[in-house]
């Protein structure tokens, strides 16, 4: 039998629709105490959360994150930073000359922000207020920048809305997950035989045979447009650390 948070972790789904019910003010800080107790390297929490409040800003993020509009119908947005530049800063004011952040302070600093993130979802579901990933804040690396003014060694790992969820958003199907023992392997990375990969797949084709339904979804997410864009930006994020 599961506990409280293992079940709300398996029914937890994204929320891409809101009611009109306003986040309080204690649940917002009750969300957000809840991120910067997640772990941390070193506990130097290496990120920085921005709160989207400005209704403008918030409909050009939408714009800019693939056109999901419905990202400005949300009643709190948060973008987590991976922030490479605050602890040289605590340095410099200690009178240090630290180093010039490379791409393992990057890394490690992402983890820290996806970290936290998670802890903000987990903590807004208890809430019952529902949530939703934006992985597309990484696009448009040059607007982006210019509408969070993010200065040097400052990059957005993710971006979230949240929101009270409808009715429909509620009772509408989790997408299910694959089994354990597709994901895990033991030891050492374990590649799949044709076979393995064609039966992990088995169930998830939506009726139609596995190559098709692979190539359609090759061609809707690892060659799509925006997947490219993804690219071209982190090019651009990079050279910071390079």
């Amino acid at each position: 039998m599961m506990n409280e948070i293992l079940k709300s972790l398996h029914e937890r789904k994204s929320v891409r629709v809101f009611t009109d019910e306003e986040i309080s003010s204690a649940d917002k800080t009750s969300i957000l105490e809840a991120a910067l107790q997640a772990p941390s390297a070193g506990c130097q929490l290496l990120y920085t959360i921005l709160h989207i409040t400005d209704k403008d800003k918030k409909e050009k993020l939408a714009v800019l994150c693939d056109n999901q509009l419905f990202m400005a119908k949300s009643k709190m947005m948060l973008v987590f930073c991976a922030d490479c530049r605050k602890w040289p800063s605590f340095y410099q004011e200690a009178g240090l000359k630290p180093r010039t952040p490379g791409v393992g302070d990057l890394l490690l600093a992402v983890e820290d922000a996806l970290i936290a993130a998670q802890n903000a979802v987990t903590a807004a579901e208890s809430l019952g207020i529902g949530s939703c990933y934006i992985g597309d804040v990484m696009e448009n690396a040059e607007e982006m920048k210019a509408v969070l003014l993010l200065p040097q060694y400052v990059y957005p790992a993710c971006l979230l809305v949240f929101g009270h969820p409808t009715d429909q958003q509620k009772t509408r199907k989790k997408p299910e997950r694959f089994r354990v023992s597709d994901i895990v392997c033991e030891n050492s990375y374990q590649d799949k035989s044709g076979a393995q990969i064609r039966e992990m797949f088995a169930d998830k084709t939506d009726g139609k045979n596995y190559d098709e339904w692979m190539a359609a979804f090759c061609k809707r997410k690892y060659e799509s447009d925006f997947s490219r864009e993804m690219n071209r930006s982190m090019e651009i994020y990079l050279r910071d650390f390079q």
